[in-house]
């Protein structure tokens, strides 16, 4: 969650200067257009950076949570395959 309101944060602060800045710093028509085109993209790049940034950490997690499942799947079987050869053996 903490990202997420980074990432609102970040975006709200881009709009508003952006904003403020084509209201007090008016140009021509065509210019204004193209500048407002550039600073979108570069909005749009700094958001994808930060969304590919974030997915990275959560498919690093999941590496790490699997990693960690399957460790525990293999203790468990260890510890199944212990406990039925030692049933085994109290039965004969």
């Amino acid at each position: 969650m903490k990202s997420s309101k980074i990432l609102l944060g970040v975006m709200a602060g881009f709009a508003t200067g952006a904003a403020v800045g084509i209201l007090f710093a008016p140009k021509k028509g065509s210019k204004t257009r193209k500048l407002i085109v550039r600073t979108g993209e570069d909005y749009a790049d700094a958001v994808k950076e930060k969304v590919n940034s974030l997915m990275e950490g959560i498919n690093e997690q999941c590496a790490s949570f699997c990693k960690e499942a399957e460790i525990m799947i293999a203790s468990g079987k260890i510890k199944f395959q212990e406990a039925k050869n030692e049933l085994e053996q109290e039965a004969v």
